[in-house]
């Protein structure tokens, strides 16, 4: 049987490997190489606090507030659809003309501010880290803190390997189409997680 170390590094792993609103950002950003660094540890700054948050602290949030999953979900839902209507135009505007470093670089301030708002205002990473991971640390007792580790140190790897595992696409992103079509499909990511949240 593997240590809770390990099977909380399994687990967060395979809960954040899924495409969706923040890896996109990160991958994107990663294609660019704008402010990687910043984007990655600030993602996995913030899984490791929403997992702590769930390991030793679940039953306070629940009872302090109740109705936070409600209200952020649908503050995330218009988020997503903005930043998908964002990426649609982008692919619109710049499909001629979009550069592999991307265009105009944004600002460190905006990168995070989009990179923050990805993460906190996204339902499902709550359910993913506060509730379920935080909920399946229950059964490992005095031992719970492990499991929690192991699912902050998956975080951190996926986030930097994604960020800068993604340099090595550079080449395929030379081409402008290539980046039209990843514009499109954040979009579609953005506005599909948008949708699933209201439905």
């Amino acid at each position: 049987m593997l240590s809770p170390l390990f099977q909380g590094f399994f687990l967060g792993l395979s809960l954040i490997l899924a495409i969706g609103a923040q890896n996109a950002f990160v991958l994107k950003q990663g294609l660019k190489g704008q402010h990687v660094f910043w984007v990655c540890f600030i993602c996995a700054l913030s899984d490791a606090l929403l997992i702590s948050l769930g390991v030793f602290a679940l039953s306070i949030v629940e009872s302090v507030i109740p109705q936070f999953a409600t209200v952020a979900r649908y503050f995330g839902a218009a988020f997503l659809f903005f930043y998908g209507c964002k990426s649609f135009l982008s692919a619109y505007k710049q499909r001629n003309s979009l550069e592999p470093e991307g265009d105009k670089a944004a600002s460190l301030g905006t990168a995070i501010l989009i990179c923050l708002a990805l993460t906190w205002l996204n339902p499902h990473v709550y359910l993913d880290t506060v509730v379920l991971l935080g909920s399946i640390s229950l059964q490992y007792d005095d031992q719970s803190y492990l499991f929690g580790i192991g699912a902050i140190i998956a975080s951190f790897v996926f986030f930097f390997s994604l960020g800068y595992g993604a340099r090595a696409l550079r080449p395929l992103f030379a081409k402008p189409i290539t980046w039209v079509i990843l514009e499109v499909i954040i979009g579609l990511v953005m506005w599909a997680i948008a949708l699933s949240l209201v439905v």
